[in-house]
């Protein structure tokens, strides 16, 4: 599998990320979720390593929007909606999930990746 990188082309840690793995000559299949929003399929493998809890973007203007402060939501059923609510840059490879911003576990995967 190829490693995926979800994330928006206006945030600043989907563009750092794009260009760390640009930067180490690894191939990279970029999904923009203002265009396309994760599968079902795909959030279930991202359910595996993270509590969905955990990767909504509660400092977002999608989730402000939406008055999701204020609101009961089924969390699953909003990302799937409302994919600019995750928490970005989100990689997805044969080794697993990665959520956010973090070099140090980005130089493990460039490795691996090789």
């Amino acid at each position: 599998m190829i490693l995926q990188i979800f994330g928006s082309k206006k945030c600043k840690d989907s563009q750092k990320a794009v260009r760390f793995f640009k930067e180490r000559s690894i191939n990279f299949q970029f999904i923009d979720l203002k265009e396309k929003s994760v599968s079902p399929g795909e959030l279930n493998s991202i359910k595996k390593y993270y509590y969905l809890e955990d990767i909504i973007d509660r400092y977002s203007k999608t989730y402000e929007n939406l008055n999701l402060a204020y609101i009961q939501h089924d969390v699953e059923e909003m990302l799937l909606a409302h994919p600019l609510l995750f928490i970005t840059p989100i990689l997805r490879s044969d080794f697993g999930v990665f959520v956010g911003y973090d070099q140090e576990a980005w130089k493990d995967w460039a490795k691996k990746l090789k």
